[in-house]
């Protein structure tokens, strides 16, 4: 897995978005078991508490599981993942409206153009 990192926002906060978007994505299955912190944080190539951070985010998400003494589960709850992506849609949507909108580009010029390509 290739994990990069930009300077502009928290690695953990970036780890978040990355495991998240695998999930949307369904590289993470429901039920897959995620590698150890130690696995994680050396393939990603971060600090190990870096890498507990961000899990313990991604679990008080509810997109991940602790299944006591066997490690950590991709959340076989079809209705968190559901959300996960109506969330991913509607913040990245919304992060392209206004610079559209910024452009001067009305909604209905990106509707029709929409329209166009599909």
């Amino acid at each position: 897995m290739a994990w990069e990192f930009d300077n502009k926002t928290p690695i953990f906060k970036q780890i978040i978005d990355i495991i998240s978007s695998k999930i949307i994505k369904g590289d993470y299955k429901p039920g897959d078991k995620l590698d150890s912190v130690r696995d994680l944080a050396l393939d990603a190539g971060v600090n190990p508490n870096t890498m507990q951070r961000a899990l313990v985010e991604i679990e008080a998400l509810g997109l991940v599981e602790t299944k006591r003494g066997d490690g950590r589960y991709i959340t076989e709850n079809a209705e968190a993942i559901s959300n996960l992506k109506a969330e991913y849609i509607e913040k990245n949507t919304n992060e392209f409206l206004q610079k559209m909108n910024d452009l001067g580009i009305e909604k209905n010029e990106i509707s029709e153009f929409i329209k166009k390509i599909n």
